[in-house]
């Protein structure tokens, strides 16, 4: 059977083509001259497939695509302190390059306008890096979250430094404020070959599919930065990635996404897809007039607005059973899906309400398909209260979704094949114990 996917790309693709309207930016002479026809589209998932369509080949320049993954850069190298403190996270409601900075502090509101990424890339690398050392850091960086070696393309960098009299305003302003501490010049050339890396649409997917992974390359394994960066990241994209256009997008679309002057667009779904557009043709916020349509087709037809919340977790205990009778009788709470906090707080409540009166307690891990570290610790803690309370628990998870198990102080788990193993276990258990250590006793 043929896959589905890129069949749907292909169509999607068709629906928006016609959509001639927008302009291309002409403030960058090289800019100006690219080919408005240019469109594409691919989806990058978390396990490394990509499906595209359309012009996914064609290269062109990252632009302020850049600009969330060099703040990623700078919170991994430095810290999130030193870099919170000269770059905000509000959002600006204004245009990309307007000079937003806060009145008494000349703090930048965020990372994804212009005067928060130049001060953004001056935090990228090690503090004693100089501008050459330093801009070599970003380009590999991004080139990591790509996957693959990325390159300059050196045309559009020398039409961009040509025609960068308002980057150097505003980092001027920056230095004015001592938000950048060295030549402001340096800075805006070293920004300016960041945002001229040449990139594909798929390159840009599979970054995206990075964020969405946690800060692992889905290709190489390779962890770029780590996940509380990456959750930071998605969330000033969130707020303030579409300029004075976020809200609009926040509701309409609601995927985690930022825009290039070039054409290109990303969103990264955390935990399920990568996904990119490239369409030259620009609204008047210099989003991608087809990117966005694109976007918005993807959203509605798929469901993937960060709002469309799953359904409570009331299934995630799948049955509570007892196996065997007697002294042998052992209680089987076999549990299923992914397990966050309100899932685990289920548990928690089937088994307070239980109140076991078997000696052997099975938690069975067979059909859970992932499990957060709160809701780790919260079933560990439940392991602990049960020993506590004198029963025998197992553990049965085939897939290692609680490697190591340990319950802590006065805790005790032991990790078993299945419930057959489990109940041949506590048979033996059962027989060493005195009845001052039965439940009943106790």
């Amino acid at each position: 059977m043929r896959s589905m996917i890129p069949d749907y790309l292909v169509d999607v693709l068709g629906d928006v083509a016609a959509d001639t309207s927008g302009a291309l930016a002409d403030y960058i002479p090289e800019l100006a001259a690219a080919d408005p026809e240019r469109l594409g589209t691919a989806f990058a998932t978390v396990d490394g497939v990509v499906y595209g369509a359309g012009d996914t080949g064609t290269e062109f320049t990252i632009q302020s695509i850049s600009k969330p993954f060099a703040y990623a850069l700078a919170l991994a190298d430095r810290g999130f302190d030193p870099v919170l403190a000269k770059v905000g996270v509000e959002p600006s409601g204004e245009a990309f390059n307007e000079v937003s900075l806060e009145r008494d502090t000349g703090r930048p509101l965020n990372p994804m306008i212009n005067a928060g990424a130049i001060t953004t890339h001056s935090l990228a690398g090690a503090e004693t890096l100089g501008a050459e050392e330093r801009t070599e850091r970003v380009v590999d960086g991004l080139s990591a979250f790509a996957g693959r070696r990325l390159a300059v393309d050196e045309a559009v960098c020398a039409s961009e430094l040509e025609h960068a009299h308002r980057n150097l305003a505003i980092a001027h302003m920056l230095r004015s404020h001592d938000v950048l501490t060295e030549d402001p010049v340096a800075v805006v050339r070293g920004y300016t070959r960041q945002c001229s890396v040449l990139v594909s649409t798929r390159d840009l997917a599979m970054m995206a599919a990075t964020l969405a992974n946690r800060g692992v390359n889905p290709l190489t394994g390779e962890q770029v930065v780590p996940a509380p960066v990456v959750r930071q990241v998605l969330s000033v994209m969130s707020t303030c990635g579409m300029y004075d256009a976020a809200g609009d997008w926040a509701t309409q679309v609601g995927i985690p996404a930022k825009s290039g002057v070039a054409g290109g667009l990303i969103g990264a779904l955390p935990g399920q897809l990568g996904m990119a557009t490239f369409s030259p043709r620009l609204d008047r916020h210099g989003n991608s007039v087809r990117g966005v349509s694109l976007f918005e087709r993807f959203s509605s037809d798929m469901g993937l607005h960060v709002m469309n919340a799953p359904a409570a977790a009331l299934s995630v205990v799948r049955s509570n059973r007892v196996v065997g009778t007697g002294a042998d009788a052992i209680r089987v709470l076999r549990l299923q899906g992914g397990i966050g906090f309100p899932a685990a707080e289920r548990v928690v409540r089937e088994t307070v309400s239980t109140a076991p009166g078997e000696v052997g307690v099975v938690l069975d891990l067979t059909l859970v398909s992932s499990i957060d570290d709160v809701s780790r610790r919260v079933l560990l803690e439940v392991v602990r209260r049960l020993t506590l309370d004198g029963h025998e628990v197992y553990l049965v998870d085939p897939e290692s979704m609680m490697p190591d198990p340990d319950p802590g102080d006065g805790g005790r788990v032991s990790v078993v094949a299945d419930v057959e193993q489990a109940v041949s276990h506590l048979s033996s258990a059962v027989g060493r114990r005195t009845p001052r250590e039965s439940p009943a006793g106790r």
